[in-house]
């Protein structure tokens, strides 16, 4: 019998991460709701992890899980999921004074067999505004923190577990050594699970989905659409077609590259390419609410996808290349996050257009979709890509989408990627852009004052998308990509760095 580890997900934003990390390590995750728990049949499991979420266990509409049903089963809770432990077996939960958000040192108490192999002290990530005050008879104090007592919570001879912390993200030293603790030790799992198999999976999903019917692809070019195209017409063939629509919005040369990669891919034959850059551009005007411009540019897609349909269908179904991150940033998590942004192509899809949609990616994290971009054989340089919003630089560009902004926005974000390149590190880092609002500030050309944009150059490091880290340029690189933005572009005065991590910031601006 196969080994699979339940998520319990009580709408956190990493539910799906620790789903993902578990996976990198071999073994098979299923999440489940928590509302779904009181119905699922425990024994198939080798063990549970409960997810972090934004409740406080306190509040009378809190998710609560009955304890009884998971007796005999290893439990991990972390965040939410170990303050959860704590309070329904008898502990005591209190509110932070401040919310504490960020790394915090964190200092063994206990040897137990969740921390085996580990040093005394490490950094953790931490996302919480409660605290463990009081731990539940039976537990004792694996780990504190200067302002978490009771940071971890261990019952050795119950296999329960509790973090305050964020094992799953990449901030966290040793995060993944704790899952393998709890998995492969405490569980007794063996890695039998493979990235080939869930290749399989979707492809033998979209057959059995699709049936006899037409699929039309929405396709950027970017590695999320460009891999679910692939997985598609490896399971359709030519009933597959794939809508390319240039917005106007793209970084420099793209439309071309990604024709001719299509091409490549799926096939002259199966390419419809529309170039919308005046109508998307139109509808932008006078807009600067960043929400409404993403509503503005899903509605203008969901318009086009249905004059394709009527003019080259009928189609069945509608294949796009959703991510997970793009889900749980929407609200749309199984235990329902709170919103954070409005995704283009999630959940704003009408339903008239009699098309079922298809995300074979739906689930899956970045680096995930890169591995199997290299196991179907896609050019290199498509998997070392960096992501890029479907919304396209107009959430570069703060306030509203004008050509000389967007101009300014598309050269300056080249300069960057092509500074980076020389210096051997565009590779190395996980996004790399330009972003123009429009606060101008003063300059001097020749000899003359000027007023010009101030352009922010962000470039951060990440795994998944779900935490990053700025990355820390050498000077002479920083010094080449704000001298070369400032002399060839007469429009901009200043450069400037981001500095800020994703959290409390977002990668993107908007």
């Amino acid at each position: 019998m196969e080994d699979v580890i339940a998520v319990v997900d009580f709408g956190g934003q990493y539910a799906h991460l620790i789903s993902r990390r578990i996976r990198s390590i071999g073994v098979k995750t299923h999440v489940i709701p928590h509302s779904m728990l009181p119905d699922t049949d425990i024994s198939i499991y080798r063990g549970v992890v409960f997810s972090g979420g934004p409740a406080s266990v306190y509040e009378n509409n809190a998710p609560k899980v009955d304890m009884e049903k998971l007796r005999g089963k290893p439990l991990l809770g972390i965040c939410y999921g170990h303050q959860l432990i704590a309070y329904l077996l008898g502990g005591e939960v209190r509110r932070e004074r401040a919310r504490e958000y960020g790394r915090a040192e964190l200092f063994l108490k206990h040897g137990c067999r969740l921390f085996q192999g580990l040093p005394d002290r490490f950094m953790v990530w931490m996302s919480h505004g409660d605290h463990v005050e009081k731990i539940p008879q039976g537990f004792e104090t694996a780990a504190s923190t200067n302002t978490s007592p009771h940071a971890a919570i261990c019952n050795e001879a119950g296999n329960i577990y509790g973090v305050q912390f964020h094992p799953e993200v990449a901030h966290t030293e040793h995060g993944l050594k704790i899952l393998k603790n709890f998995v492969f030790d405490i569980c007794g799992c063996s890695a039998s699970w493979r990235m080939e198999d869930y290749l399989e999976k979707a492809v033998s999903e979209v057959v059995e989905v699709v049936g006899p019917g037409r699929v039309l692809c929405a396709v950027s070019g970017g590695i999320d659409s460009t891999v679910t195209a692939a997985i598609v017409s490896k399971a359709v063939g030519k009933r597959l077609k794939c809508l390319f629509v240039n917005h106007g919005l793209l970084r420099k040369n793209e439309p071309e590259k990604v024709l001719e990669t299509l091409r490549k891919i799926v096939g002259e034959d199966n390419i419809i390419y529309i170039d919308a850059s005046e109508r998307f551009l139109n509808r932008l005007r006078g807009v600067v609410d960043p929400e409404e411009k993403r509503r503005i540019i899903g509605h203008e897609f969901a318009a086009i996808f249905e004059e394709v349909s009527k003019a080259y269908g009928p189609f069945t179904h509608l294949a796009q290349g959703t991510l997970y991150p793009d889900v749980v940033e929407s609200g749309k998590s199984v235990g329902g996050s709170a919103v954070i942004k409005t995704h283009h192509n999630v959940g704003g899809m009408p339903q008239n257009f009699g098309m079922k949609l298809v995300e074979p990616l739906r689930e899956l994290y970045k680096d995930e979709v890169r591995q199997l971009a290299e196991m179907m054989g896609l050019p290199r340089w498509l998997v070392k890509r960096h992501p890029f919003p479907g919304p396209g630089l107009a959430v570069r560009i703060i306030g509203e989408v004008t050509e000389e902004k967007l101009e300014i926005c598309r050269e300056a974000s080249a300069i960057v990627e092509e500074e980076l390149e020389k210096a051997g590190l565009l590779d190395e880092v996980w996004q790399a852009f330009a972003v123009v609002g429009d606060d101008k500030a003063t300059g001097v050309r020749g000899d003359r004052r000027s007023l010009g944009y101030i352009v922010t150059v962000r470039v951060v490091s990440s795994v998944d998308g779900m935490t990053a880290d700025y990355v820390k340029l050498p000077y002479t690189v920083l010094d080449r990509i704000a001298s070369r933005i400032a002399n060839e572009l007469d429009k901009v005065s200043w450069v400037t760095y981001a500095v800020s991590s994703k959290p409390p910031a977002t990668i993107e601006p908007q």
